[in-house]
This record gives C-alpha cells, structure tokens and sequence, in this order.
C-alpha cells in the first residue's frame, strides 16, 4: 500500500511558525528521555507522558526527522526561485 502524502502551501512566515512548533515538540521529548534516563531535566520544557525512555526517544526522532524534511522542502524550493 502507497503511503499517503499531502502538499502545502504555506507563506513564509506560517511555515516558519509550523517548524518552529514541530521543534519545540522534539525537544520537549528530548527532555522528558533525559528526565527517564538520568532524572535531570530542562526546567523550560515540559515533561511529557510516555513510557519510558525509550518511547520518548522514538517520538523526538519522529518530529526531528519531520522538521529535516520540512527544512530541506524549503530549501529545495528556494533554490527553484
């Protein structure tokens, strides 16, 4: 079965909002895996509810590899104009 995919488009600016957001989540999960495997954590990011580590760690991966392909559109399509 094909993956499904979508296509937007964006101003400059709400895309810039949207990375930023997508970001914010990764590292919130980088935070809250640092928190389960050391219990230190970023006083400015949330700790997030997961399992353990681990699930943390698969979800920042997730959002971070969401923002690399947001960020390499965007450069993709600089480079076109």
């Amino acid at each position: 079965m094909k993956e499904k995919r979508y296509v937007l488009a964006l101003d400059a600016f709400d895309m810039g909002q949207l990375l930023d957001g997508i970001t914010q989540r990764a590292n919130a999960y980088r935070n809250t895996e640092n928190y389960h495997e050391t219990g230190d954590f970023d006083t400015h990011e949330p700790i997030l509810e997961v399992n353990d580590a681990e699930e943390a760690r698969k979800l920042a991966e997730h959002y971070e590899r969401i923002a690399a392909a947001i960020e390499l559109q965007m450069k993709e399509q600089d480079a076109e104009r």
